[in-house]
């Protein structure tokens, strides 16, 4: 029962995306628009009203940070291996690499309200904040490596430190953490204000992904993607799990993490493949495979 009221309203309203994208009632501009809306306003506001919320009096839980930001270490370390001894083209190689660790947002908030509540959102919003600037690093890296341009360290730190500061996600968590520390809890206007803007949020954020999904890439790509999706839904989550055994964490932080690590590639994937030219349309084809495939693997993590 918890599979059916976790993951069928996140998948039918995806399917609802793709559905009113079909019959003309949305079209490429409205999903860019909403993409930006989503993106800058509406997505960070509930992030920090949520993680605003939250209680922080036993402090931030760093054996769950340092075990999940491990798991995503090691499967970027496995991905550039996984290049390697494939011979993944430097044109695909970025791509590829992001699609092994890179996660949807809108997805994991969605699926952590429904399943654990405000209590789960606090965790996700600290592990979020955490590993977002790291998975940065790591994607723009790699991009820099396989791109063959000669760029120096300044301009690579420089290039970095763009992609965080302007990251609204991480300003929204950064501020709900920093609201909750030191003032806590809002007023009544207040909270009913930013409780009716983050109602927008998550139907806007899922029918806009299933609006965007397209299959046309799909074929051309398909063992790429689906070796991509192997390692970010059910490889990355192993790891997850050891490194959890071995720092001992369990209850709501472990549940968390284990979705934060099973969640599906980010659409972030083509922007950021798309600016740095690497391919998009293996981005794309990683996006659409791990999205559909990841109804089965939050299925088994949510049964946990």
């Amino acid at each position: 029962m918890i599979i059916l009221n976790s993951l069928f309203p996140i998948f039918i309203l995806l399917l609802l995306g793709r559905v009113l994208h079909k019959w003309g009632l949305t079209d490429s501009l409205f999903l860019r628009t909403s993409d930006r809306l989503i993106y800058y306003f509406f997505f960070p506001v509930m992030l920090f009203w949520k993680i605003g919320s939250a209680s922080f009096e036993q402090g931030i839980d760093w054996d769950f940070c340092v075990a999940s930001l491990l798991a995503l270490l090691t499967m970027f370390g496995i991905s550039t291996l996984v290049i390697r001894l494939f011979h993944v083209s430097s044109f695909q190689a970025g791509s590829f690499s992001q699609s092994c660790y890179r996660f949807n947002t809108y997805i994991g908030v969605a699926v952590i309200l429904n399943s654990l509540g405000t209590e789960g959102m606090k965790y996700f919003g600290i592990i979020i904040g955490f590993a977002i600037p790291l998975i940065n690093v790591f994607a723009v890296s790699l991009l820099i490596w396989f791109s063959g341009r000669e760029i120096g360290i300044r301009r690579r730190i420089s290039i970095t430190g763009r992609a965080l500061v302007s990251n609204p996600l991480i300003l929204g968590c950064l501020a709900g953490i920093a609201y909750s520390r030191l003032i806590g809890g809002f007023p009544v206007f207040i909270n009913n204000s930013l409780s009716l803007i983050s109602m927008v949020s998550l139907p806007l954020a899922l029918i806009s992904i299933g609006g965007s999904l397209s299959f046309a890439g799909v074929k051309g790509n398909l063992p790429l993607s689906f070796l991509a999706s192997i390692l970010k839904l059910i490889v990355l989550p192993g790891i997850g799990w050891l490194f959890f055994s071995l720092f001992a964490v369990t209850g709501v932080p472990f549940k968390v993490g284990m979705i934060f690590l099973t969640l599906p590639a980010s659409t972030a994937i083509y922007v950021l493949s798309s600016q740095m030219n690497s391919d998009t349309e293996l981005a794309s084809a990683a996006i659409v495979l791990s999205t559909l495939l990841s109804f089965f693997s939050l299925s088994f993590v949510l049964l946990l």
